[in-house]
């Protein structure tokens, strides 16, 4: 396994080369400030990196799914129609939040990113 320091250095030269030959000019952004991503600040800051790494090799981390699934029903509460709908949507929201802050908790305490 390369050192760090290795790894390091040749990827400073790397970047040297394509500075130098303009490659760097035609990447995706250039010049402008990073835009932060969808969620990103609503993400504890010790799961960010885990999180993004997932993301850019296109796994989706359990939590994001119990996110998207809160969304979905969140809007289906906005959209129900009678009591019964909207009561049976509000308890599973409620038992999913309640899932998602245990979930989250726990990923803290273990420190698991």
């Amino acid at each position: 396994m390369a050192k760090p320091e290795l790894l390091d250095d040749e990827i400073g030269r790397k970047l040297a080369q394509a500075e130098q030959s303009g490659e760097l000019k035609s990447a995706r952004g250039y010049g402008k400030p990073l835009e932060p991503e969808e969620g990103w600040n609503q993400t504890p800051p010790e799961l960010r990196m885990g999180f993004k790494i997932l993301k850019d090799a296109g796994v989706v981390p359990p939590e994001v799914e119990l996110f998207h699934r809160r969304a979905r029903l969140r809007e289906q509460l906005s959209c129900a129609g009678d009591d019964t709908e909207r009561t049976a949507i509000a308890k599973e929201l409620c038992m999913l939040e309640q899932h998602i802050a245990l979930r989250l908790d726990a990923i803290r305490v273990s420190g698991r990113v």
